[in-house]
């Protein structure tokens, strides 16, 4: 079962995604709680390769209202749990130009929280431009369709 706690609002319309890779957090206990609250954005995030490791980068968990001085910074680094050959996958693909790490959405799934992270190339303004008028001549497909019914 899967509780998704945020999603990337932008993800789809400002990359192209290529791969997706479903990832663990790194979390502290105040941490979990707020998520299980679904206090979270990962608007402004992105991932990042360090000394062989993956890490979500501006991340915000709002703080934990009962937790007490043991709070969790808000916009911490969190180490993404990946396996090794995944990893490597990884490190292969952002060395090429153009390719970033972008989180996709958040989510419980049998009670852990995973992030799903998706290599991404970004988009230009006149892709975006093409993706619009596809989906609005899509649109009036559909729309002839329907009414040639009726």
């Amino acid at each position: 079962m899967e509780k998704v706690i945020c999603t990337h609002p932008r993800a789809r319309r400002d990359y192209d995604i290529e791969d997706r890779f479903e990832a663990g957090l790194e979390l502290r206990g105040s941490e979990v709680k707020s998520l299980r609250t679904s206090q979270a954005s990962i608007k402004e995030s992105f991932a990042m390769l360090r000394n062989q490791e993956v890490f979500l980068i501006n991340s915000y968990i709002a703080p934990y209202e009962q937790a007490n001085i043991m709070n969790h910074e808000t916009r911490r680094d969190r180490k993404l749990l990946l396996n090794r050959h995944e990893i490597k996958r990884l490190i292969g693909k952002t060395q090429i130009r153009g390719y970033t790490l972008i989180p996709v959405k958040m989510y419980f799934k049998n009670g852990r929280a995973k992030v799903e992270i998706a290599l991404a190339k970004g988009k230009k303004v006149i892709d975006k431009r093409d993706d619009i008028k596809k989906r609005e001549a899509d649109r009036e497909m559909e729309r002839a369709i329907k009414k040639r019914r009726y």
